[in-house]
């Protein structure tokens, strides 16, 4: 019965130590993720996670009891049935044994498979974290002397989910999502002097631009401003910006953000041309736009602030068409789809079902969409009223 008892203690011991460690192991960001995915144990994961530093403690205070569950009548059976120097060995032997199988082994499987006990032995950790609260009280004591009341309060806690759910949207976008479209890329055509690109380069604030073989044209490569001012500013003569031209990289228009992010710093490219199943140039992307995507929108002392919702003094809205939907449907309060179009001007298309003459005007969901401006065939700017009927059953009487 004693040994039956020594055991199983030891065979908890164990578990919880593998657990525990996986747990560690894991960023909660994945756990997250995982659990959206509907994998088993993940959410548990997560959970836990919040709390990563009160873990360990938590947990070692269980894990040193069930070792002593294993040892003491492990011991006390050994002393009844050996004598002398044997005692000795066999109880050296049984130390080694509580280390390796309780600590040392459980580590290492929790070291070469993280997820999958993790995830699995995630119920055990989560009730081991719940009986060690008088240590984490302790710890947490001890931190607060230590840290000075340096304590995560509720504005880094939120702090914290905003990046994790940036990090989790960020996984899973495309580089449609957040690239430049053609019609909004600036250009340089192959034939341009240096005047055409410092006066580009004044305007933008831009150091890379396309380089295309006409207006509007096909994009045969891409200059860099610091390689034509560095050789103007050496004396070396040249008559067009083609001189230095580069290679230019063409991205699907489908590859997750990313891994675009690392292709690029393997590559150490700035700036990809976008293409889309069909090969045709769609827009252009930036390893600026990939981490504004993570990180939130990154200005410089040369950036504008653009607005891109206007309010009017009658009521309504003047738009960018390029503002995403979503952003537009936040701002306004209201449910706009946005499965098959991702800014203000692809909606406005998709409710046309052709490109639109400015003036036109369009209904969904309470609102009103006016063409204000066309730029060739692209809808640029709209104006977004609520409709009477949705003004007046938000604000009865």
């Amino acid at each position: 019965m004693l040994w039956t008892i020594s055991i199983l203690a030891l065979l908890a011991a164990a578990a919880l130590r593998a657990g525990a460690f996986s747990v560690l192991r894991i960023p909660r960001a994945d756990a997250l993720r995982d659990a959206a995915e509907g994998k088993s144990g993940a959410e548990v994961v997560g959970r836990l996670l919040e709390q990563r530093e009160q873990i360990s403690p938590a947990v070692n205070a269980i894990h040193s009891a069930l070792l002593l569950a294993t040892a003491i009548p492990a011991t006390w059976l050994v002393s009844r049935s050996m004598q002398g120097a044997t005692v000795a060995w066999a109880l050296l032997a049984l130390v080694l044994s509580l280390w390796l199988t309780g600590d040392y082994i459980p580590r290492a499987l929790g070291r070469w498979r993280p997820r999958t006990l993790a995830y699995g032995l995630a119920p055990l950790v989560r009730v081991a974290v719940r009986w060690g609260a008088a240590a984490n009280d302790l710890l947490a004591d001890e931190e607060e002397v230590v840290s000075n009341g340096e304590e995560i309060d509720e504005e880094e806690e939120q702090e914290e989910r905003e990046l994790i759910s940036s990090v989790l949207d960020f996984t899973d976008t495309i580089v449609r999502e957040v690239m430049v479209p053609r019609a909004d890329m600036i250009t340089i055509d192959r034939r341009a002097g240096l005047s055409e690109l410092a006066a580009l380069a004044e305007e933008h604030g831009f150091s890379r631009f396309p380089l295309v073989d006409e207006p509007d044209g096909e994009i045969v490569g891409t200059v860099l401003a610091k390689d034509v001012l560095g050789a103007y500013a050496a004396g070396r003569p040249f008559d067009t910006v083609e001189e230095f031209r580069r290679d230019v990289v063409f991205v699907p228009e489908t590859k997750r953000v990313p891994d675009l992010l690392r292709d690029m710093q393997a590559s150490k490219t700035h700036l990809g041309i976008v293409v889309d199943e069909f090969g045709d140039i769609t827009g252009l992307v930036t390893i600026e736009d990939l981490l504004e995507e993570l990180v939130g929108e990154i200005v410089d002392e040369h950036d504008e602030v653009e607005q891109m919702i206007v309010p009017n003094d009658d009521g309504s809205y003047l738009v960018d068409a390029r503002l995403d939907v979503s952003e537009l449907a936040a701002a306004l309060g209201v449910n706009l789809p946005d499965d098959e179009w991702d800014t203000v001007a692809g909606l406005v298309l998709g409710l046309a079902g052709r490109v639109p003459e400015e003036g036109e005007e369009f209904e969904i969901n309470g609102l009103r969409l006016r063409v204000v401006e066309l730029q060739g065939r692209r809808v640029s700017d709209v104006e977004v009223r609520r409709q009477a009927a949705a003004v007046s059953r938000e604000n009865p009487g």
